[in-house]
């Protein structure tokens, strides 16, 4: 990746961006070879939440992932680059390769030095590398380069914007294209929750159970949990539903990041009308100045409805031998992939809680420092999926997912994240997510099955699970 000094910044002059634009494609016809312009301009601060809604189409593949916790937003518009493996167990591999064949033809410029400025590839993996009839609305790993891209870290907001430049571009109707897309942007703000984009609906009362099938499921791994087969398993269901009107993408995610500012809300489209959005509390792995983090995250328990109530129940999750295992199990998991990997993981002597507004979870966030020639999608590539998501034995669990579960995971419980030109990014867990498509949703709920599970308890669980994500859909 080549960097190009600059200081345009906050009133970039047209004639320098067109003037860049310009040398950026002779450096490709010299190169015999497309090369991408990324320009990083600072703006006032803005929401790119709105910025989704002022600028992006129908037919626009996207990418949103926030962070409340942090202050941090990120929107991904349209596509540059796009990249799929429609299925395989190389994925992992061949997105990485993708991202480092494109930083070696990248130039970029404007001002590098904002938090979330320059090229960032956004990523999905579904849930299994082969994907059951009918196909998922999602290939097995996609991997987005957008056309425009804008963040949030606090108070400062960054534009980004990347083109893919060859000897035929017209560099005239591209640099009249950011232009444009600067004074939308600008003015989105201005347009947030209008009323007129955000026509009311009276949806219908939902009342739903899990289906007789997860009933079923749940006893039968408990026998083969009780017969020693399984230590554990995790298991899905998935409620399909009918809305009067299209669900506004939108609006649901400002619900999610507004009911759950504890949570990643996060959303990813394909550009054909299918969405993938949630709320997880989940984060797989961070990585920021070759520092890892990464999140045991297993074992809950429901909040109480009185501070009394709500510290008693933390007190019998915190020593529950139960919950205790299946936590224990996710640590012992993460800690070993990271060794082996080369990397010394780091522990907290004592165990924590994750409370968000409807569930406490047992959480141990693991770190470790990053050495070099290691890529994040190695990372990703031992890691997922976890015993948090999956069960243990890994293998052995996965195979009984696909025999218990009669619907295809696409995109649920998998990585879902971002990746930079220096090798920070941050991944989670698509959890407590829905897959919608017009006035249909797909919500997504599961529960960890092991030795002592009551299988009332767990139905109860994913059914609060899928309460909870439904109060946003809109």
């Amino acid at each position: 990746m080549l960097v190009v000094p600059s200081d345009t910044n906050m009133k970039p002059d047209r004639k320098d961006l067109y003037q860049f634009l310009v040398a950026c494609q002779q450096v490709s016809v010299e190169k015999e070879c497309p090369q991408i312009a990324t320009l990083s301009l600072e703006l006032p601060p803005l929401d790119p939440l709105a910025v989704c809604q002022a600028i992006a189409q129908p037919e626009d593949p996207h990418f949103y992932f926030e962070n409340g916790n942090k202050g941090e937003a990120i929107a991904a518009i349209g596509a540059a680059i796009t990249f799929h493996v429609p299925s395989g167990s190389s994925r992992f591999v061949k997105a990485q390769t993708f991202i480092q064949s494109c930083l070696a033809n990248t130039i970029t410029t404007g001002a590098t030095d904002l938090p979330f400025a320059g090229p960032h590839f956004f990523c999905n993996f579904t849930f299994f590398d082969d994907l059951r009839p009918p196909e998922s609305a999602f290939p097995c790993a996609t991997v987005l380069l957008p056309r425009w891209q804008v963040a949030r870290c606090h108070n400062r907001s960054v534009f980004v914007a990347n083109f893919s430049l060859s000897a035929r571009d017209n560099i005239k109707a591209l640099h009249q294209d950011l232009c444009n897309k600067l004074t939308q942007i600008r003015w989105a703000n201005s347009r947030w929750l209008d009323p007129v984009n955000f026509p009311n609906q009276s949806l219908q009362k939902h009342d739903f159970k899990p289906t007789d099938n997860f009933r079923k499921s749940v006893y039968s791994a408990l026998n083969r949990i009780n017969n020693k087969t399984l230590n554990k398993i995790v298991l899905a269901d998935a409620i399909d539903l009918n809305f009067p009107l299209p669900i506004n993408l939108v609006k649901s995610l400002n619900n999610l990041r507004r009911l759950y500012p504890d949570c990643y809300t996060f959303a990813t489209g394909n550009g054909g009308g299918t969405n993938f959005i949630g709320a997880s509390p989940e984060r797989l792995l961070a990585i920021y100045n070759h520092q890892l983090i990464t999140d045991a995250l297993a074992g809950s328990a429901p909040r109480g409805k009185t501070s009394g109530e709500d510290a008693e129940l933390a007190k019998l999750l915190l020593s529950s031998k139960k919950e205790i295992h299946e936590h224990r199990v996710v640590i012992d998991f993460i800690c070993d992939r990271l060794t082996h990997l080369g990397l010394t993981p780091n522990i907290p002597p004592q165990l924590l809680l994750l409370q968000l507004s409807n569930i406490q979870h047992l959480w141990t966030p693991i770190q470790a420092t990053l050495p070099p020639g290691i890529h994040p999608l190695d990372i990703l590539a031992d890691l997922h999926p976890t015993p948090a998501v999956a069960g243990v034995p890994r293998d052995t669990a996965c195979q009984e997912i696909r025999r218990y579960e009669a619907f295809d995971r696409g995109l649920y419980a998998a990585p879902l994240g971002w990746i930079d030109g220096y090798g920070n990014c941050e991944f989670i867990v698509g959890i407590r997510s829905a897959l919608i498509e017009g006035d249909r949703a797909r919500l997504y709920a599961g529960a960890g099955i092991v030795a002592g599970s009551d299988p009332d308890k767990e139905l109860a669980e994913v059914q609060l699970k899928l309460k909870t994500l439904l109060k946003a859909l809109v």
